[in-house]
């Protein structure tokens, strides 16, 4: 962790880009999707990318390698489906803990080899803890306000035998991230937290919510600083936004943050919006001239992809990102002060 806090205060660091999209270039099939123990599998698994770090783990690494290549400080685990709930879709709650742990042994072997061969520019990994499918705050009937498809304790004891799993495949770092719902993202951090007091640990946490349209709200209803008040209680490494908007539209959303997190900021958005056959277009030189206005500004600490990015989008991020300094902060939080002692 000390490393990473003395990375943090001297440079930008540049998270990885998308999975999804990488795994698209192969071409994969339900078989790709199954092994041995899977071959009678009665649902079909075919799109379950989270389930590759097991059944195809070579183009998972792949994946990995291609992005800490590209110039990307950390990369994120696949396991952004990655609990019981989301699982349960597929039949496979039963593979959680594995899946978890394998992907996080994945992407550490990728960090692990990288770092080994430019140990003057070490790799980090980050732990991936999607929103899961479901929400906390709000009725997915329509007839029904008052009704919930999951509880904060069902919540709770998911996130916490991912975090569980994903701590001990050896990430360097936990990321909440897509957050849609800041009650599920509350369940996420409390689960957290009780890690860290049973193991007597203390694992970096980032949060990163999403907006999902142009009223600057998230899916529950809340405004950027409404979320930012809604966490900044926790001891937090960073607060940022990705997912469901361009970085141009983002923007906006990402200064509230920086002007009134005391947090590191983090920030990965897509290449732009999807086009009417759901396809990003934005090209990583287009992206990189958006993102240039985050450093210009001095929004952001930590910088990457989401829906849509490539390596060729992060190296022309992390390029651009060498020749800014990161967000100052107006005084040491305490994951800076702790670190340091």
């Amino acid at each position: 962790m000390k490393k990473l806090t003395e990375l943090l205060l001297k440079k930008i660091l540049v998270l990885d880009g998308a999975m999804g999209t990488m795994i698209q270039r192969h071409k994969l099939e339900e078989n790709d999707f199954r092994n041995e123990s899977l071959k009678d599998h009665e649902k079909s698994l075919k799109g379950n990318n989270d389930l590759l770090s097991i059944t195809r783990p070579d183009i998972i690494k792949e994946i990995h390698a291609q992005y800490f290549e590209a110039g990307a400080d950390i990369a994120e685990t696949n396991t952004f489906s990655g609990t019981t709930i989301a699982q349960a879709d597929y039949g496979l709650e039963d593979l959680v803990y594995e899946l978890n742990y394998q992907s996080a042994k994945i992407a550490r072997e990728a960090a692990d080899e990288f770092t080994k061969n430019e140990p003057d520019k070490p790799r980090f990994v980050a732990g991936a803890m999607g929103p899961t499918n479901r929400t906390a705050s709000l009725s997915p009937d329509v007839n029904d306000p008052g009704f919930r498809a999951i509880t904060f304790e069902e919540l709770r004891v998911a996130y916490k035998q991912q975090a569980e799993a994903l701590i001990e495949g050896g990430v360097d770092m936990l990321l909440v991230e897509t957050v849609f719902d800041t009650l599920n993202a509350k369940a996420a951090l409390f689960a957290i937290d009780e890690i860290k007091e049973q193991r007597k640990i203390d694992i970096p946490v980032m949060v990163s919510g999403t907006i999902t349209d142009a009223s600057g709200r998230t899916l529950s209803g809340q405004t950027t600083e409404a979320f930012l008040i809604s966490i900044q209680h926790m001891d937090l490494l960073s607060v940022g936004l990705n997912c469901a908007l361009g970085a141009a539209q983002l923007r906006p959303y990402l200064k509230v943050l920086a002007d009134k997190s005391d947090f590191l900021v983090s920030a990965h958005p897509n290449a732009g919006l999807p086009n009417e056959f759901g396809q990003y277009d934005e090209t990583p030189e287009m992206m990189a001239d958006q993102i240039k206005e985050f450093l210009e500004e001095g929004l952001v600490n930590i910088i990457g992809g989401c829906c849509g990015t490539t390596p060729e989008h992060i190296a022309a991020i992390a390029k651009l990102a060498q020749g800014y300094s990161p967000r100052s902060l107006a005084y040491s939080p305490q994951f800076l002060v702790d670190s340091q002692q």
